[in-house]
């Protein structure tokens, strides 16, 4: 099955050459020139990645990325002009996956949203449920359910998450996160504490003091069960 993407830009002639590039590599490319618009695509169809302008008549893009984080883990790659780092990491901090910078090239859009596809579909590889605390992730089914309720998480923060769920105890530092996660050797390892920081509102019963994910001074994060760690104080990033 082609993968279906949902295209948020007002721009029309950069929608349409997104969507162009995207159907030439065996995608499906829905327009929406509006956020409200987007917001009923959604509901009337399924997507696998949401690529999302910023600057949008009416909803802009951050307050349409808030609304279905509440509800939708589907991978959203922002692409703005926008370039102060302050849109960058609140995009980041809300919920996006990707942020790319326009003027871009449409090959290399189209080769984040693959590579993002692929590390989604990935994700699956493991089999079967993994415990900790009151929580469980299921890797198959791209999932984190506390008792029976279900916690929404980004694809990014999937990814953080049974990264260091399955490497138990052992110590990564943030350029090594961002290295395995994003694939990146360099650039911008803010990029890596503001995903923590998201995950451990998500999971943590005191996110200024987590018991799962552990700083490991001067080394990096740690995952741990949270047995035995009542009196063990952490830190935040």
């Amino acid at each position: 099955m082609k993968a279906k993407i949902l295209i948020i830009e007002d721009e029309e002639d950069i929608a349409q050459l997104i969507g162009l590039y995207l159907e030439k590599e065996g995608m499906e490319a829905v327009l929406s020139p509006t956020a409200e618009n987007g917001l009923e695509q959604l509901k009337k169809s399924v997507f696998n990645l949401v690529i999302l302008d910023i600057n949008l008549p009416g909803m802009d893009g951050f307050e349409f990325l808030q609304i279905i984080r509440k509800e939708n883990p589907i991978p959203v790659i922002i692409v703005s002009a926008r370039k102060a780092d302050e849109d960058l990491i609140l995009g980041l901090g809300i919920g996006a996956d990707e942020f790319v910078v326009k003027p871009f090239s449409p090959k290399v859009l189209v080769a984040r949203v693959r590579a993002l596809l692929r590390r989604v579909s990935n994700a699956g590889e493991e089999k079967g449920s993994i415990h900790f605390g009151d929580f469980s992730l299921d890797p198959d089914a791209y999932l984190l359910f506390k008792n029976d309720k279900r916690i929404f998480l980004t694809a990014k923060e999937f990814e953080v998450l049974r990264f260091l769920v399955l490497n138990l105890g052992k110590t990564f530092s943030a350029s090594q996160l961002y290295e395995k996660i994003w694939a990146k050797k360099y650039g911008d390892l803010a990029t890596v504490a503001i995903h923590i920081q998201r995950i451990r509102k998500k999971i943590e019963p005191d996110p200024s003091n987590p018991v799962f994910i552990q700083n490991v001074y001067g080394a990096g994060y740690m995952f741990h069960t949270g047995s035995n760690m009542q009196n063990r104080k952490g830190h935040g990033v």
